[in-house]
């Protein structure tokens, strides 16, 4: 038994592609973060933002992306373990949710920090 398959390493990425193309066929939401996503890279390159800012924004554009897949994972959990018998269960949703929604506000607030100055400065 070797310590690395390269393909087992691409079986794995097969999975997690084929988990992807799932989520965003059958998530609204994260279509939704995905649209919004590419408007703010190509924001980013048509603003010519500094490599501090493009690290900022990918990396709370993936934060948001995990936080969805998170979202869509509890969510499918609490169907399979209380499907929507329990007060809890919609109390879960709610709060994971919730999750989503904070950090996509603060990820807009990052994100009107880092473009309005420069939005402004072109007019």
């Amino acid at each position: 038994m070797s310590f690395f398959s390269f393909k087992l390493l691409l079986t794995s990425f097969r999975h997690a592609g084929k988990g992807l193309v799932k989520a965003i066929k059958r998530e609204q939401n994260l279509r939704i973060h995905f649209l919004i996503a590419i408007f703010v890279l190509l924001l980013a390159f048509y603003l010519k933002v500094n490599q501090l800012e493009l690290i900022i924004i990918i990396i709370l554009i993936t934060l948001i992306f995990v936080l969805e897949l998170f979202n869509s994972i509890f969510e499918r959990l609490v169907d399979l373990l209380q499907p929507r018998i329990h007060h809890y269960a919609k109390e879960i949703k709610d709060i994971n949710a919730a999750i989503v929604l904070v950090a996509a506000i603060g990820s807009a607030v990052v994100g009107l920090i880092i473009f309005l100055p420069k939005i402004l400065s072109s007019f």
